[in-house]
């Protein structure tokens, strides 16, 4: 059994270092799964999810993304991080924000990938995050009377002096 931690680094590296459709299909198994479920992008299978990575999801990324690994499970056969993500706006987002134009405000959310592995490779990523989040950050959707943190959540979960509970004060 491979370091389903290592395989993941390089997968991820792939994905938003080298920007390499070919070679981050090289981690993968012959019928992979990508779902980002807030949205369901993605794709199943090599052809499909080949597809997507070349046309929406690679080239979509700006330029000054930043991934923070706050942290890492690894099971028998999944690991799983919590990461926060950060970025501008700065171009059209198809795997994310399908449909809306590039916004120029800049983006810090928390993000959950379940990877699963099969015979040494990348079987499956579900990738988890607060979309009506996402839409307040960019401005589409108006938090003054929603229970939406915004940007404070992926703060908290780096910086304890983010207070917590004020939305719970403030409602009651």
């Amino acid at each position: 059994m491979s370091d389903l931690g290592v395989l993941f680094d390089q997968h991820v590296a792939f994905e938003f270092q080298h920007k390499d459709v070919d070679a981050t299909m090289g981690t993968m198994v012959d019928d992979p799964t990508v779902i980002h479920v807030p949205v369901l992008t993605g794709g199943r299978g090599t052809e499909q999810l080949r597809d997507f990575y070349r046309d929406a999801f690679i080239p979509a990324w700006p330029d000054d993304v930043e991934v923070e690994q706050v942290s890492r499970t690894v099971g028998a056969d999944r690991a799983v991080d919590e990461l926060i993500i950060r970025f501008t706006h700065s171009r059209e987002m198809p795997f994310w924000l399908p449909g809306i134009a590039p916004t120029g405000r800049r983006v810090e959310i928390p993000l959950v990938v379940v990877m699963g592995f099969r015979d040494g490779k990348v079987a499956s990523e579900h990738i988890y995050w607060d979309q009506a989040s996402l839409l307040a950050q960019i401005g589409l959707l108006d938090t003054a009377n929603l229970p939406i943190a915004g940007r404070q959540q992926a703060q908290a979960l780096v910086d304890t002096d983010v207070a917590l509970n004020d939305m719970i004060t403030a409602a009651g």
